[in-house]
């Protein structure tokens, strides 16, 4: 991790591809849009149920409140990772037969 920090080998100074930063600042952004709408969603559902059920009396999540955002969680990334094995095979076959973007 020198290189973080200025040390390590000067030959290799700037030579960053700009196309990898580009993409690990692309999947960045796609992670933490993923995390967001898993936070605002189980939030909403677990609770913030009510609009008069904002305050936060418990310093603690209740065990209702923590069940229900462990299911939430889990059913968020299963529906997420069956959408993208769907999205990846629909990619697949419609690349296979030449008709992707129609």
């Amino acid at each position: 991790m020198s290189f973080l920090f200025g040390g390590g080998n000067r030959s290799v100074e700037g030579s960053v591809d700009p196309a990898k930063i580009e993409m690990a600042v692309a999947e960045l952004d796609m992670i933490t849009d993923v995390f967001n709408r898993l936070v605002n969603s189980c939030h909403t559902k677990c609770i913030a149920s009510t609009p008069n059920n904002h305050r936060y009396v418990e310093g603690d999540l209740l065990k209702g409140e923590s069940v229900c955002i462990d299911r939430c969680t889990a059913k968020f990334f299963e529906v997420n990772k069956k959408v993208g094995e769907r999205m990846s095979a629909m990619g697949s076959a419609a690349q296979a037969s030449g008709s992707f973007g129609r």
